[in-house]
């Protein structure tokens, strides 16, 4: 029995992400290509192989059991044909990153421009997305993310800056209006501008001074979703609305320029800074090759850069 492998790939594709439109979102195609695609393949084995209901889409027992065998074969069918790429002067195809929203703001914009000029045959797509997602299951091929988020069984490559520290600021007028806080501990009486994951939570604003670690839950008078809504909070904050906790990298030129001042550097806490982070496959996509030995290489000019 002859099957088409695009039919397969889109069942692999609806199965992973959960539906129809969620793959479609993921894959660049249409929902009802993968719809046609999955019914094509049902039509051809005569099993169904997918459970549709109005919320959710989940593999029948046959359907899970081809899945559990058709992932790992169409991986080695895509790293076979990407060998092709090797005999190309330039790598072609698409690569398609998995990144928090502050390394799209903070770390790619001195990675991106000179990749795109260096690899012109590439397609770069950036999905910015700031709660912990299996980056598989999003249909991506890499993604960026901090050591105590990594997940297991993938290679992680240093991108970006290596060291990285949380900054407190606030514009003088408040501090004048407020006073400035000496510890950590006085924040509670302060108005502080706070952050949300996707998930609902809100992380502890955490401080260190010669060893000793001060978490603080403050309240204040704004709370913005993670990510896309933090420039919101920083402009509050030039305003006057009170005390903001961000990436010292995020609030470096309005600290430079002076329209907000340090508050409590003296305790602003250092961290490791992102990786680049993909599955331990035998064959690496030629884009996402790429893309790794460019990263090594602005890290260290002298390294290597023979294929990963």
């Amino acid at each position: 029995m002859k099957v088409d492998l695009g039919d397969l790939n889109a069942l692999v594709v609806v199965a992973q992400a959960g539906g129809f439109r969620e793959g479609a979102r993921g894959s660049g195609g249409s929902a009802s290509g993968l719809s046609e695609a999955v019914r094509r393949l049902e039509a051809q084995l005569g099993v169904r192989l997918l459970n549709r209901t109005t919320r959710s889409v989940v593999p029948t027992e046959a359907g899970a059991g081809l899945l559990e065998r058709l992932g790992p074969a169409l991986t080695e069918v895509e790293a076979a044909i990407d060998v092709v790429n090797r005999f190309r002067e330039k790598p072609a195809g698409a690569l398609r990153l998995n990144v928090p929203v502050s390394a799209a703001r903070l770390v790619l914009p001195d990675i991106v421009p000179r990749f795109l000029a260096a690899y012109p045959d590439i397609r770069l797509e950036v999905v910015t997305e700031d709660s912990f997602v299996d980056m598989l299951a999003a249909g991506c091929d890499a993604g960026i993310r901090y050591d105590d988020r990594l997940e297991q069984d993938m290679i992680a490559v240093p991108i970006g800056p290596r060291i990285q520290r949380f900054a407190a600021a606030a514009s003088q007028a408040y501090l004048d209006r407020t006073g400035r806080p000496e510890h950590p501990r006085e924040l509670l009486d302060h108005a502080c501008l706070r952050g949300r994951f996707p998930s609902g939570a809100m992380l502890p604003w955490e401080f260190e001074r010669d060893g000793e670690v001060v978490r603080v839950d403050p309240a204040g008078p704004l709370i913005v979703r993670a990510g896309g809504a933090i420039d919101l909070a920083v402009d509050a904050a030039i305003a006057g609305a009170g005390i903001i906790y961000l990436f010292e990298d995020w609030l470096r030129l309005h600290l430079a320029s002076g329209v907000l001042e340090p508050v409590l550097e003296p305790w602003w806490q250092s961290f490791s800074g992102p990786f680049l982070y993909y599955p331990g496959r035998r064959l690496v996509p030629a884009p996402l090759r790429a893309f790794i030995d460019f990263v090594k290489a602005l890290a260290d000019p002298k390294a290597s850069t023979e294929p990963t």
